[in-house]
């Protein structure tokens, strides 16, 4: 039984965390399409400002906005080329790195733009002096301001990370006090007519409260997830005997799917509380699955006792809404949770996205 243990702590070992820093990834699509938007309103404003006759606004919109998204792009793609390093440096260093890289960018653009300008004889920015200290001082200022926007949304996500992981992990270690109740009668009552039984049913549930009092920030695999239904219809199946079946389908699932853990567990605990254990003739348990679309499905589908079975014990929802919650929390919209009756019996149907990133 150590064994066991010690094979589960080493699959559950802590991963280590990336580093973090308020500067969003430039290589993003998302962020690129903010900087080019970003710099272009800039460029409307300033030619707003600075235009002296509206009709000659397009002519000056078109030259500062030329001039805003050179700056911006290539500073966008030197940092998209050292977010690698900037990782390395931290909040202070990264940030300091990117104002100095922006100004740079500023200067050897300006000149460039300058150079140009007098090589070919357009006479299209002049005196070039002035758009060099002008072009410095607005980078500046922007910079600063986008920098420290940047820093405050950082500061407020990460502590909106934090309260939701806090309700992720009270939600994740409510367990259902009465399956612990019976898998402690069922070991009590195994301990002298079949020890090695009781040894096996032990480590099932030790593997599942380990799970269930672990850290629920931290992301499971699908492949976990169906090793520990197993377990627990392991248990179930030891204290129900031949009244409870189960059926497994899965159909080459990507078992290193990320899942929020204990997602299953109390799905199929719903399946045994609500249609197996009221039934005086137990029932049968389907697990089936399949991977389409880039997402995974799910279904759970339980036999239901008789009328007058079912009514003695009524669902409250709560293990269903802590499910919704927890998947909310890690797939935002793209997961789903269902229930619904098909051919007279209960079917819950979880789809949620593979690969996916947060």
């Amino acid at each position: 039984m150590k064994q066991g243990s010690r094979q589960s702590e080493q699959r559950e070992a802590p991963v280590a965390a990336e580093p973090v820093i308020f500067l969003p990834s430039f290589c993003a699509i998302r962020s690129v399409f903010a900087v080019v938007v970003t710099g272009e309103l800039l460029a409307i404003l300033f030619t707003l400002a600075s235009v002296e006759e509206m009709g000659g606004f397009l002519k000056q919109l078109s030259l500062i906005s030329l001039l805003v998204q050179w700056i911006g792009l290539t500073t966008a793609g030197l940092l998209c080329l050292m977010r690698a390093w900037l990782l390395r440096l931290g909040n202070q260093m990264a940030g300091l790195t990117a104002f100095l890289l922006l100004m740079m960018m500023t200067a050897l653009i300006c000149l460039m733009t300058g150079w140009i300008d007098q090589a070919q004889g357009l006479e299209l920015f002049k005196p070039e002096q002035e758009l060099l200290l002008r072009a410095m001082g607005i980078s500046a200022i922007v910079g600063l301001l986008v920098l420290h926007y940047l820093y405050l949304q950082f500061l407020w996500r990460r502590q909106v990370e934090a309260e939701n992981s806090a309700r992720l992990q009270a939600l994740h270690s409510r367990i259902r006090p009465h399956f612990l109740f019976n898998s402690m009668n069922t070991i009590a009552s195994l301990t002298r007519s079949d020890p090695e039984l009781a040894e096996r049913v032990v480590e099932d549930l030790a593997d599942l409260f380990r799970v269930s009092l672990g850290d629920a920030s931290r992301p499971s695999s699908l492949g976990r997830e169906l090793e520990l239904a197993r377990q627990y219809l392991s248990i179930e199946a030891v204290r129900l005997g031949d009244r409870l079946q189960a059926e497994w389908d899965l159909k080459e699932l990507p078992e290193q799917a990320m899942i929020p853990p204990m997602i299953l567990q109390p799905l199929l605990e719903n399946a045994v509380y609500h249609g197996i254990e009221p039934s005086a003739e137990g029932g049968t348990i389907s697990i089936s699955g399949c991977y389409r679309r880039r997402r995974i499905n799910l279904s759970i589908r339980n036999s239901l006792p008789s009328a007058d079975e079912v009514s003695r014990r009524q669902g409250n929802q709560l293990a269903m809404e802590n499910i919704r919650a927890r998947l909310a929390g890690v797939f935002d919209m793209e997961a789903s949770l269902t229930e619904s009756h098909v051919d007279g019996e209960h079917q819950v149907r979880l789809v949620f996205p593979h690969p996916w990133r947060s």
